[in-house]
Parts: C-alpha cells; sequence; structure tokens
C-alpha cells in the first residue's frame, strides 16, 4: 500500500468516527432505535476516490473504534453497522466495475447506478441480517420473538434504504469535487 493510501485511510477513518462521535443524530421518527448520521459519507467518498481496499479498511478502523469508544446499546452494534456499511460498498463497486467496463455518457447516470445498487444490496443484507439475529440474547441480538422480528423488517429496510439514499450522492459529490480540486492543484 502506498503512502498516499494510507494518508486516506488515516485521514478518512479520522473523519468518519469524528463524525460518528459528534451530535448530529437524527433517531428515526418511525423507530428511535434506528439513528441517522452522516458519519459513514466520508466512507462512499474514499471508496470513490482510493478504490476498495481503502474504503474497506476505513470501514473496519471505524468499527473498533465504536466498538472502543461508543458502541450504542447492543455491544455488537458497530458489526451490524459494518455489515451495512460494507454491504451498501459492495453494491457500488458492483456498479463501478461495470461503469469501468462500460462507462456512460452522463455523471447523473453513474451516480444513480451507485446510489440504487448501494441502496439495494445494503437494505436487502440488512433485513436479512437483523431478521437472522435479533432473536438471539445480548450481545448479539436483543432476544425477540418471531412476530416482532418480522414486524420490525419494514423499517429496517426503511431506515436503510433512506439512509442510503442521502449517504451515497453526496459521497459521490464529495468525490467528485475532491477529485476535481486535487487536479486543479496538480
Amino acid at each position: 500500500m502506498n503512502t498516499k493510501a494510507i494518508a486516506a485511510i488515516v485521514m478518512f477513518a479520522a473523519l468518519a468516527i469524528m463524525l460518528n462521535l459528534s451530535p448530529l443524530k437524527i433517531p428515526a421518527p418511525y423507530a428511535p432505535f434506528l439513528i441517522y448520521q452522516i458519519w459513514e459519507i466520508p466512507i462512499v467518498a474514499a471508496f470513490l476516490l482510493f478504490r476498495a481496499k481503502v474504503g474497506i479498511l476505513i470501514t473496519l478502523i471505524n468499527t473498533m473504534a465504536l466498538m472502543a469508544l461508543f458502541p450504542g446499546a447492543l455491544p455488537t452494534g458497530p458489526f451490524y453497522n459494518m455489515v451495512a456499511v460494507l454491504s451498501m460498498l459492495a453494491g457500488i463497486g458492483l456498479m463501478k466495475f461495470f461503469a469501468d467496463k462500460h462507462p456512460p455518457r452522463h455523471e447523473l447516470v453513474v451516480a444513480s447506478a451507485f446510489t440504487a445498487s448501494g441502496t439495494i444490496l445494503r437494505a436487502l443484507i440488512m433485513v436479512l441480517v437483523n431478521y437472522a439475529l435479533l432473536r438471539y440474547p445480548p450481545p448479539v441480538g436483543y432476544s425477540l420473538p418471531e412476530e416482532p422480528i418480522i414486524a420490525m423488517m419494514p423499517l429496517v429496510a426503511i431506515f436503510n434504504i433512506t439512509l442510503a439514499l442521502y449517504t451515497i450522492p453526496i459521497g459521490f459529490s464529495l468525490a467528485k469535487i475532491v477529485k476535481s480540486s486535487v487536479k486543479t492543484l496538480t
């Protein structure tokens, strides 16, 4: 790994951790235990600027920091966050692979494809993860019976969809701004 990638990991991980620990938190009105935040935006931007390895490492560093500093209501909550972010990045990466092979003419098409694929994969994976794990006792889940788990799945899907619908486009835009600024400086 080169110096540029290491510097990017340090800088973007620090930014993600700082945003994660900031008071910028909005509980979802339909499920107050789900919290809207903006800390994933720099991870998406770094993923798009510096490739998958950098985005994944930042996600892992952020997860370790959350485990140590602010695990939340469930001690394994940071792992739920990690799965959500990694699944979203996988969706973006899948579309990035196709966009690199067959570049579209308009950036709006690229941003829309990244957003759609990242959102769909994140929501799908998180519904499956929550459905599978919420039935277990803490620290893995909340010992919930089947009926409440099923009732929660639409809320989990809505949360992950809406979070990705602002995170990916903003991360895409920031990556574009950073990339054009760096080109201007060199």
